[in-house]
């Protein structure tokens, strides 16, 4: 049995193409509209984005797409995370600042609503219910349909739902991390994103690889200074000697297992072909081989 591709979200970091910011690498308008055209056609229907892919790119590709699609998909987009004017993240939950993201999205989108908006990460500076009480009233106004909190903990959830419903839960999952792990059971929908850590998971992000210039993996300064060759090293490691393990496979029977959707960020079609060609893994596969996986580490 394949992967059931209805639990796949699209993640649009892949859609900033040149517009550069926390892309994925070069992309254009025409390439863009028929990788989602043939995700829509694969049974996708949920479509994650957010202002800081590609300075606003990636929503407005998605906005245009969407046009005669709206009722068949979801979009989810959030707010807290922008630029300042030279280019460097900007991180503010302040209510004003939320406010305004929120009318950008819009803006950007096209629409007059957004299906699930979420606060994109916690901001130590700002009491995330007054965050919150913003969205709430767009909810009233019928702007947004759902709220949701993405890279959260117990903490933060716990305070945001004092003030609203917390519909949807996004955080990292994959072999490496799995952020779920430390939450409560609740009654949001989980969210993975990371699936496949940057492309670590897929055996194609390895040193030596050349990324396009928009591509964030050549030039983002927190990226160079991570881990990933060391996380790179192990997939090579562990996969070394194991004819039969895929490694994609794994990682996203992995995520799926664990959680409602599996956030996957595209570049092109022929991805989206791989992702459909994975088959299900059994429960007691996927725990021996994701044993055996962080036991390398």
């Amino acid at each position: 049995m394949k992967i059931d591709l209805s639990k796949i979200v699209f993640g649009g970091a892949s859609l900033s193409g040149s517009g550069g910011g926390y892309g994925t690498g070069d992309i254009n308008s025409n390439e863009a509209f028929e990788l989602l055209d043939s995700c829509l056609e694969s049974g996708i229907r949920m479509f994650d984005t957010a202002p800081i892919y590609g300075y606003g790119r990636s929503e407005e590709i998605l906005g245009e797409f969407s046009k005669n699609q709206r009722s068949s998909i979801k979009i989810i987009t959030k707010g807290g995370i922008g630029w300042h004017d030279n280019k460097r993240v900007d991180l503010s939950n302040s209510p004003k600042n939320i406010e305004k993201m929120l009318h950008e999205s819009i803006f950007r989108l096209g629409d007059t609503y957004i299906d699930y908006y979420l606060i994109h990460y916690p901001d130590p500076n700002v009491d995330i219910r007054y965050s919150l009480e913003i969205l709430l009233n767009a909810k009233e106004q019928g702007k947004i349909l759902n709220i949701g909190l993405s890279n959260t903990n117990q903490s933060e959830i716990d305070l945001a739902s004092s003030i609203c419903d917390i519909a949807l839960v996004q955080n990292e999952c994959n072999l490496f991390k799995n952020d779920f792990k430390n939450l409560a059971p609740a009654q949001f929908v989980s969210m993975g994103w990371g699936t496949f850590d940057k492309g670590i998971l897929t055996g194609r992000t390895k040193p030596g690889r050349q990324f396009d210039k928009s591509d964030f993996r050549a030039w983002a300064p927190w990226w160079k200074k991570s881990d990933w060759k060391d996380r790179a090293k192990a997939v090579a490691d562990f996969t070394q000697g194991r004819e039969n393990v895929d490694i994609k496979k794994l990682a996203l029977n992995y995520s799926l297992g664990s959680i409602d959707y599996s956030i996957c960020g595209f570049k092109n079609k022929r991805d989206l072909e791989d992702i459909s060609h994975i088959e299900l893994m059994a429960s007691a596969e996927i725990n021996t081989l994701a044993g055996e996986f962080r036991d390398g580490l």
